[in-house]
Formats: structure tokens, C-alpha cells, sequence
């Protein structure tokens, strides 16, 4: 669908957001700053994390992203503000962003597949509530196909007069890269109803992003292919993740390296470079949550062959965690017990704080369950939330008792790697590059043992100074 040059879409001035999490907050702050005639208002329930937005600390926001705080230092109190007053900011908006959390359901039908759309339901009644004028309803989170019509269902089906167009406007963000990825993005999608109003809908949203971005890069369509794109990119990426960790596998037991065979196959126009790089396994919200979600929806389409096909994806990413951790377990003599292994990273990748499906989780739990004693340093990940994925992964089981292992949070890496039996590379931050690894390996148990989960680190070196160094695929 081209923009269509008859359509005189509404001047958006005031634009409310739903969810001050990774998405809302990053896409608004662009917002504000590229439209600073538009009032943007990002509204949440968790009077903590708004409190972080508003607070003079910017090294304290609810999440790091390189370019934010600067952003927020230029835009807040200005035409970009952070409240707890969700019905005033729905009463005032124009248009608003849907953008908060879509986990994997964890009861019920769908249980541990299908997404758990209730915080959607949510927002919905409650803009049906509200609302006193017509709005556009922008779904911005990661959604199953079709949910825009769920929304519109709950939003038409009131008693009032108003009138609700419902776009799709899905997120490309990459985690450590969301501003660059905002202010200068591959493409834009919008999906939107294929009638007049529909139409005025998107191309009142696409007015606000013309402001920095070009035409050809804003993509329209209708509700059903927006959403449905949002998951197959997320999965084709992770299909590429998968087929390479699969490889580093084969190149073991082979003799074969896997940077090698990246560069051969990478340089293949018809394949391309991007995501061939062996790693402990992908993390992130999406990935896993957008693949399970195609499975399930594959499933209840009766599209069996289509669901096994993506369930393989999140079962090569599971086997590369297991199969470092066991790893692990096997080159320290078939045994990490009351042993000290050192984590350097937790974040699922680097120039973020969040951890969310990270792989350091899942191996440090198959560790801690041969009673280990791990020992983590990550720039940017608190306390806090490193005891949060723990409890989540173990469901509960996790409380540092006698027979399980423990968990020691370091401020810094060299008391984190001081008397360590084995230290693993989790997350690939460029500090790690600059260590001193000469004086790392003088303080270790002697042999030491390095697992780079990452493969950031120089391989000669490491052996030239004296490590017992482990890479993916070599």
C-alpha cells in the first residue's frame, strides 16, 4: 500500500504511551525529540520505574541505552513527561501507543506457547473507559497476528459515540543499539484498516515519522501483514542464530572453525553477514516468545509442519546453553561442586542492562544445581535482578541453602576472578577485551580455565600466557 496523496490525515499534537519499559520509553524520547511541536506523555502503573524517568539521577533510568539520557536531558519537562495518571494522559491524547508486556502465558490454555495478551485487554477497557473523543490506537508491542481485532472488538463495543482506528505499528529495535535503530531505522511499518479512516489513521501516524525519516522507508499495509511481519523477522533472525550454533557444534567434533566458515558463508550475497556469529545461544524478550507464539498459532491453524519447523529453532538454542554448561561441569574433572566460577556478563547482550531470557541465567542455574560457586561481574546488571532471574528459573527453588550452589555479586572483575577454578564469558562487553589477563591468570587456580561463551577474546594470547581456553565452534 502506497501513501495515498488525496488523504488529509489529522495534525497530532498530544500523544499518550502505555508501558514506560525498553520500547515506550526509547520510541517516545525519538519522538520528542524529532517532533518537540507534539506533547508526549508515557504513562505506567509502577510508580517506581516512573519515579526513575523523573528522577535527577539519568544514570539511574528504569534501562540503559547509549543516547538516552541525553535525550531525556533535552526533551523532559519540555514536551516529553512521565506519569502515574493513566486516564488523564488517555483523556488528552490523540493517539496512543499500546506498548506494554506480552509475556509467554504461564496458565491455561496456551500455557507455555501462545502470548498472554491480558495487559492488552487491559489498556483496551481501559481507553474504552475513558476515553472522551476519537482516538488512534497505536499497538506498539509484540503481538499475535490478529490481535488488532481483539482490540477493536473491546474498543467498538461501548456505549459511547467515539470512534477508534486501530494501527500496527510494530518495533524493529535491537537492545544496545535502540536510539541509533530509532533515529535512523531499516523501515517503518504501519498497518492499518483498508478504508478512508483507516488510511487518514496511518497517515497521520506516518506524518510523525516523516519528520526524520524518509518516505521510502515507511511501509504500509493492512493490520494482519503488519503484525505478521513483526514475528517472522524476529524468527528469521533467530533461525540464523540457531543454524550457526547448530554448525559450531559440528565444527568440534570436526576440527572445523566456525569464524572460518562464517566469513565463507557470510560472504555469499544470497546469505550475508549478519547473525552468523556462534555464541552461548540467543536471549532477549522476543526471540523465544515470538517463536513460540508461531508455534502455537501454526499449531491451532493446524499447520503442525510449520510448528515443528520453528520449535526446532528454540531447541538448538536450548541445546547450545545446556552443552556450555555441561561443558563446564566436564572439563573441571565432572565436577563444579563448592568450585569458584566466575561469570563475566549477565545481560543478554552487551550496551544493555536487560536480562531477560540471557543465556548466563540458564547455564548458571545448571551449574548452581551441581552446586557451584558462582561468582558474577556485570557493568550493568543489579543485584536485584540477578536474584530475580534466578528465583524464575528455578521456580522458587533457588535460596542459596545448604546443597545448592551460591551466587556472589561483584562491583568490579578482578575480585569476581580472584582464586577462580574457571571463569566464563556470558555477554560480550568490550571491557572484557581490555582486561588484565596476565594478572587474571596469576591470581586463578592453577589450571585455569577459560570458557569464552562469546568468542571476543584472543585465543593466543590466552594460551600463551597459560590459559586452558574453551571458544564456540573451534
Amino acid at each position: 500500500m502506497s501513501a495515498s496523496k488525496n488523504i488529509k490525515p489529522a495534525k497530532i499534537t498530544k500523544i499518550c504511551c502505555i508501558g514506560a519499559g525498553y520500547v515506550g520509553g526509547p520510541t517516545m524520547s525519538v519522538i520528542a525529540k524529532m517532533c518537540p511541536e507534539i506533547t508526549v506523555t508515557i504513562v505506567d502503573i509502577n510508580k517506581e520505574k516512573i519515579a526513575q524517568w523523573n528522577g535527577d539521577d539519568l544514570d539511574n533510568l528504569p534501562i540503559f541505552e547509549n543516547g538516552l539520557k541525553e535525550i531525556i536531558t533535552e526533551r523532559r519537562g519540555k514536551n516529553l513527561f512521565f506519569s502515574t495518571d493513566i486516564d488523564q494522559a488517555i483523556k488528552d491524547a490523540q493517539m496512543i501507543f499500546i506498548s506494554v508486556n506480552t509475556p509467554t502465558k504461564t496458565y491455561g490454555q496456551g500455557k507455555g506457547m501462545a502470548a498472554d495478551l491480558k495487559y492488552i485487554e487491559l489498556c483496551a477497557r481501559q481507553i474504552a473507559t475513558v476515553a472522551t473523543s476519537d482516538k488512534i490506537v497505536v499497538e506498539k508491542s509484540t503481538i499475535p497476528v490478529r490481535t488488532a481485532q481483539t482490540i477493536k472488538q473491546i474498543l467498538d463495543n461501548t456505549s459511547s459515540d467515539f470512534k477508534f482506528q486501530i494501527l500496527s505499528n510494530p518495533e524493529f529495535l535491537s537492545e544496545g543499539t535502540a536510539i541509533k535503530d530509532l533515529m535512523n531505522p531499516d523501515r517503518v511499518l504501519i498497518g492499518g484498516e483498508q478504508s478512508k479512516a483507516g488510511e487518514e489513521a496511518i497517515e497521520a501516524l506516518a506524518a510523525i515519522y516523516s519528520r526524520w525519516i524518509s518516505q521510502e522507508k515507511i511501509i504500509r499495509t493492512n493490520v494482519w501483514s503488519s503484525e505478521l511481519s513483526k514475528l517472522t523477522a524476529n524468527a528469521f533472525l533467530a533461525q540464523r542464530i540457531s543454524s550457526i550454533n547448530a554448525m559450531s557444534a559440528l565444527c568440534e567434533k570436526t576440527g572445523a572453525n566456525i569464524e572460518e566458515v562464517s566469513l565463507a558463508i557470510g560472504m555469499d550475497s544470497r546469505i550475508g553477514s549478519k547473525f552468523l556469529q556462534a555464541s552461548v545461544g540467543f536471549g532477549g524478550s522476543c526471540f523465544q516468545k515470538d517463536i513460540l507464539n508461531l508455534v502455537y498459532i501454526s499449531q491451532t491453524l493446524g499447520l503442525p509442519e510449520v510448528a515443528h519447523y520453528w520449535e526446532n529453532v528454540l531447541i538448538i538454542n536450548d541445546y547450545q546453553k545446556t552443552r556450555f554448561a555441561q561443558n563446564i561441569i566436564s572439563t573441571l574433572f565432572n565436577t563444579v561442586s563448592s568450585k569458584k566460577i566466575t561469570f563475566l556478563g549477565w545481560a543478554f547482550k552487551k550496551e544493555t542492562n536487560d536480562t531477560r531470557e540471557s543465556a548466563a541465567i540458564y547455564v548458571a542455574w545448571e551449574l548452581l544445581q551441581d552446586q557451584a560457586d558462582i561468582h558474577v561481574y556485570d557493568p550493568k546488571v543489579t543485584v536485584d535482578q540477578i536474584s530475580r532471574d534466578l528465583k524464575l528459573v528455578s521456580k522458587g527453588l533457588f535460596n542459596g541453602n545448604e546443597g545448592q550452589g551460591t551466587i556472589t555479586i561483584h562491583k568490579e572483575p578482578y575480585s569476581a576472578t580472584y582464586d577462580a577454578h574457571a571463569i566464563a564469558i556470558l555477554t560480550e562487553w568490550d571491557e572484557f577485551k581490555t582486561y588484565n589477563w596476565q594478572k587474571i591468570y596469576d591470581q586463578m587456580k592453577k589450571p585455569a580455565f577459560l570458557f569464552d561463551g562469546r568468542n571476543i577474546l584472543d585465543r593466543k594470547q590466552l594460551d600463551t600466557i597459560g590459559f586452558q581456553t574453551y571458544q564456540i565452534g573451534k
